[in-house]
């Protein structure tokens, strides 16, 4: 398709003027001030000083997706959308339909979402995700999208993005139970109506890239049979990893053949990765080694998963590692591969999703898919 031909050009494109305009600005600044040095970059999305500040950046291009959606209160599409401070010490955006709890005697289920960035840059308030995830939580007929305001590394390295998860399922527990603390401040008629529509015996976790690792860890912690009850009534139903981060030391053939894009190149992935793993940890690790990540749940309670895989992600091969290792080690995974020229996250492109047929297809394609795994779980 000459259109998307295009769009992978111009996605090439704006890499290479990242980068350019990242070290262009990295020398202007260290000229400027000789004593605070650049000592770990991803072009274009993250710097961190010899100071130890960090410095998060929106490459040339990618403004419209980084621009933040403020929430509001009166319906778009559907949706009203709530920032609430929980008493877990996390925030999440909660996207929240207008059926929601218009018929109490039938409970919805209810979607968790940890979002990416290589465990280091992004916001649930980006118009990247607003963009999918609102329309999506009336499409899905679902209570609620509880999205996860994660920390972020370097400054909190895992596992503080899985104790932030973990937090997030607590706060779905306090509010199962009609606790006081579960409202914040102007929210309590928004979290009321999603607490009597939600069905909390049927939470899934949703992850895109670094944020489908998450759901895995996530997943494995409230499996973990030493704390039984922990959460109750909440019960993880299932787990969707979108695009997930798995990676190892050794490039897989997909990172070398496949293209790079505007939101995953090799550098992203080796830089992130290792300023978002515990120090001393490297790709060959349980956090993004598919094998390793399967052979550590190997005894753990895990829901049912749902893979997607994208045919020109770097990742791809992974990916798909990921899920035989799992299957091997007797977890319950149905994976999906996306077929054609569509590359990781190309859902959450929003620009392409509405100029590109094949791009519009595939996202239509991966959100029933999605429908279909949580109606039969």
């Amino acid at each position: 398709m000459p259109e998307m031909g295009f769009q992978r050009s111009w996605g090439t494109f704006l890499v290479v003027v990242a980068a350019i305009m990242a070290r262009l600005v990295a020398t202007t600044m260290a000229q400027t001030n000789p004593n605070r040095t650049v000592v770990e970059e991803a072009a274009g999305w993250l710097r961190v000083y010899s100071d130890g500040t960090v410095e998060r950046l929106t490459p040339p291009g990618a403004e419209p997706f980084t621009a933040i959606v403020p929430p509001y209160a009166e319906p778009r599409g559907g949706v009203t959308v709530h920032d609430i401070t929980t008493g877990h010490g996390v925030d999440v955006r909660l996207y929240l339909p207008e059926a929601a709890g218009e018929s109490p005697h039938r409970r919805r289920p209810v979607l968790v979402h940890l979002h990416g960035g290589g465990f280091c840059v992004s916001r649930p308030s980006w118009a990247l995700y607003h963009n999918f995830y609102a329309p999506l939580a009336a499409e899905l007929g679902v209570a609620g999208i509880v999205s996860v305001y994660l920390p972020l590394a370097p400054e909190h390295r895992l596992p503080a993005a899985i104790d932030a998860g973990h937090a997030a399922l607590l706060w779905l527990r306090d509010v199962a139970h009609g606790g006081s603390n579960v409202y914040g401040d102007g929210h309590s008629a928004a979290v009321e109506r999603f607490g009597h529509a939600a069905d909390f015996s049927r939470v899934f976790l949703i992850g895109d890239s670094s944020g489908g690792n998450l759901v895995h860890l996530v997943a494995a912690r409230a499996g973990d049979e030493e704390k039984p009850g922990v959460l109750h009534p909440v019960k993880l139903a299932g787990g969707v990893l979108l695009h997930p981060g798995f990676a190892r030391e050794q490039k897989s053939r997909s990172e070398l053949e496949n293209p790079p894009s505007m939101f995953l190149t090799p550098e992203m992935i080796d830089k992130l990765l290792a300023l978002g793993l515990p120090m001393g940890v490297n790709k060959d690790g349980p956090y993004t080694s598919p094998e390793l990540a399967a052979m550590a749940v190997a005894h753990v309670r895990m829901p049912p998963l749902l893979l997607m895989v994208a045919e020109k992600d770097l990742l791809h091969d992974p990916q798909l590692d990921y899920g035989k290792a799992m299957e091997h080690a007797g977890k319950k995974v149905e994976t999906v591969v996306s077929r054609g020229d569509v590359a990781h996250i190309f859902y959450l492109n929003f620009f392409a999703v509405q100029s590109d047929q094949l791009t519009a297809n595939r996202t239509k394609e991966l959100v029933h898919t999605i429908k279909c795994f949580i109606d039969r779980h």
